[in-house]
């Protein structure tokens, strides 16, 4: 029997949204996003990041205007990502330049029919 406590494995998803704050300029939201992307690259279990802005005709976006998806390889994956020096020394000139910030984790289920 399957234990209900036990987490399942797989792909989990890491979403950012951000309103960064009216002095940044876009030449340094560019910079943010160059940092935030290298992170992939020293931060071994996450495997992937995407990230765009809001291009909704809704008008529902409250003022977030960028979103930052990370793939992670499971939930303890997320965990290793936020206490690794290179994400700590990232947020800390990331999350001052930002107004709003919304951060969701989630694992993609896929739709049954």
């Amino acid at each position: 029997m399957e234990d209900p406590a036990a987490k399942p494995k797989g792909v989990v998803k890491h979403v950012l949204l951000a309103k960064f704050k009216d002095g940044v300029s876009q030449d340094q939201i560019a910079q943010l996003i160059k940092g935030y992307a290298k992170l992939v690259h020293l931060i071994e279990p996450m495997k992937a990041f995407h990230w765009g802005t809001d291009i909704s005709i809704e008008n529902l976006h409250q003022g977030f205007t960028h979103v930052f998806e990370s793939t992670f390889e499971s939930e303890e994956g997320i965990a290793e990502y936020v206490a690794h020096p290179a994400h700590v020394e990232f947020a800390s000139i990331f999350v001052p330049s930002l107004e709003k910030i919304i951060v969701v984790d989630y694992k993609p289920v896929p739709v049954q029919l």
